[in-house]
C-alpha cells in the first residue's frame, strides 16, 4: 500500500518503536535529546504561549500548570524559560508514566520552577490534585480510541481553568515533509516514529468528531490540531 493510503484512515495499529518496552535504551535516549529540535521546529508551542498561555499567566500571582506525557522533558522546561523571561510566576508540575521517560527527565531537564513525577493522570486525580492550566504535547495520537474520552474526562478534571492538548495532523504533506526533513536525526527513532505519529494522529474533522462536548478543535500550523476545553468560570 502506498502512503497515500495509508493516511486515509488513522493508523490506530501502528506502533511506535520507543513506546515499546524492548526498545533500544541508547536509540531512545537519543530520541529524547533530540525532540527539543524537532519540537521547537515543528509543535507550534511559541505562537501557543503567546496566545493562549502567557495572558493566564501574572507577575505577582503564582500560575500552575500539569503538563501531562513530558517525554523527555524538554517542552515545560521551555514553557518556564519563557514565563521567566517575561517576569511571570509558573509552577510547571511534568508528569510521565513511562519510568524511561522519568529518569531522562530529572537527569537532563533540571529548571527552575519544573518538577517531574513517574506519574499518570489517574495517580493525580486520585490524589486530588488541580491545577490552573493542563496540558500535553503529541499525546493524543499515542491513544487508542477508546482511550481518548477517558484520558480528557481526567485531564479536565484536573483543571480549574484550561485544557489545551497540542497534537500532529494527519495529511500527506505532513508526511511527505517529515520524510524528506527528518533525515539528520541519526541514532534515534525520531524518523521511524514521526511517520507513525503522523499516521496515527487525527484530521481536524476526525477529532472534532470524536471529541465531548465543550471542546473545541482549531487547525494550526504546521500540521497541527489543537484541542481545547475552557473550564473558567465552572467552579471547582
Amino acid at each position: 500500500m502506498t502512503a497515500l493510503g495509508l493516511l486515509r484512515q488513522r493508523d490506530v495499529h501502528a506502533v511506535e518503536e520507543m513506546d515499546r518496552p524492548e526498545c533500544d535504551p541508547a536509540r531512545l535516549n537519543r530520541t529524547y535529546a533530540q525532540f527539543p529540535v524537532v519540537n521547537r521546529a515543528v509543535s507550534g508551542w511559541r505562537g501557543i504561549y503567546r496566545t493562549l498561555l502567557r495572558p493566564a499567566l501574572s507577575a505577582t500571582k503564582v500560575t500552575t500548570l500539569l503538563d501531562i506525557g513530558c517525554g523527555g522533558g524538554d517542552v515545560p522546561v521551555l514553557l518556564a524559560a519563557w514565563a521567566a523571561r517575561d517576569r511571570l510566576r509558573l509552577e510547571i508540575t511534568a508528569i510521565d508514566p513511562d519510568p524511561r521517560a522519568f529518569r531522562f527527565a530529572v537527569r537532563h531537564r533540571k529548571a527552575k520552577g519544573v518538577t517531574f513525577r513517574q506519574a499518570s493522570t489517574a495517580d493525580l486525580a486520585a490524589e486530588g490534585r488541580r491545577y490552573d492550566i493542563v496540558m500535553s504535547n503529541h499525546v493524543l495520537h499515542h491513544l487508542g480510541t477508546a482511550e481518548l474520552p477517558q484520558f480528557l474526562a481526567e485531564s479536565a478534571l484536573l483543571s480549574r481553568g484550561t485544557v489545551i492538548h497540542n497534537d500532529i495532523r494527519r495529511s500527506p504533506a505532513a508526511y511527505a515533509l517529515f520524510y524528506a526533513a527528518s533525515w539528520p536525526f541519526p541514532g534515534s527513532y525520531i524518523r521511524e516514529d514521526g511517520l507513525t505519529s503522523i499516521r496515527r494522529s487525527y484530521t481536524t474533522a476526525e477529532l472534532q468528531a470524536a471529541a465531548p462536548p465543550g471542546w473545541a478543535v482549531a487547525r494550526r500550523s504546521p500540521f497541527r490540531n489543537l484541542l481545547t476545553l475552557d473550564r473558567t468560570g465552572l467552579g471547582d
